[in-house]
Parts: C-alpha cells; structure tokens; sequence
C-alpha cells in the first residue's frame, strides 16, 4: 500500500527552493560567517525574552540582526526581511548580488574574451 503525503512533499519542495535562495543570497565568505554567529544570536535572543532581562534579551536579538545587516552590506545586497517592504513600497530591490547573478550562458558579452590582436608596424 502506497501513501501519499502531498503536504510533505510540498513542504520538502518549499524547503529546498528556499534552501537554494538563501546560498544565493549569502555567497560571501564574511557574509555567509557572519549569519553564521548572527541567526543563532538573534534566535537566542528572541527564546531569552522569557527566561532574562529583557535589555539583555533585545541585545541579543539586535546585535545578531546588526552581525547579519553588516553582512549583507559586504555582500552588496538587501536584507531578506526587507526586500518584501521594499517591494511593496516600489523601490528598487537587490535580491541577489551582481557580482554573484549567475549567468544562463557563456555567449554573455561580459564573459568573452578578446583576443589580441596583433599590432604592424611599419
């Protein structure tokens, strides 16, 4: 007997598009570092409102959020929470750095080399 979890497979579907969108989005080496102390600080952050001060807590929070925006800003693009706000507000939006937009093929212009050409002299 075969069973069919639609909803699973939506959700593993979601999971890997958005999986895929987020190594997009955090392809330099100090950014990708950074998110890496800032998530696990901002959600520490966020579950400590319960158990400590919450100066502390709202320190936490934003000093991992501050880590992932100073990333963002290396990288060149928008913070992901923002881009949504941004969209909807019509300004412009950079979801993706330009220098990491991947290309659809090798006949761009961009990426043709020129050759030399000889020079005569006389």
């Amino acid at each position: 007997m075969a069973y069919n979890f639609p909803i699973a497979r939506r959700v593993i579907r979601w999971s890997r598009s958005a999986a895929r969108q987020w190594r997009l989005r955090h392809q330099h080496p100090v950014n990708f570092a950074l998110h890496l102390v800032g998530i696990p600080l901002a959600l520490a952050g966020l579950v400590s409102l319960a158990f400590l001060a919450w100066p502390y807590a709202l320190s936490a929070f934003c000093g991992g959020y501050l880590l992932q925006w100073i990333g963002h800003r290396i990288e060149g693009n928008d913070v992901g929470e923002l881009i949504p706000l941004k969209r909807w507000l019509g300004l412009p939006v950079v979801a993706i750095a330009p220098q990491y937009l991947p290309v659809a093929n090798d006949s761009h212009p961009q990426h043709q080399q020129n050759p030399v050409q000889p020079t005569e002299h006389s």
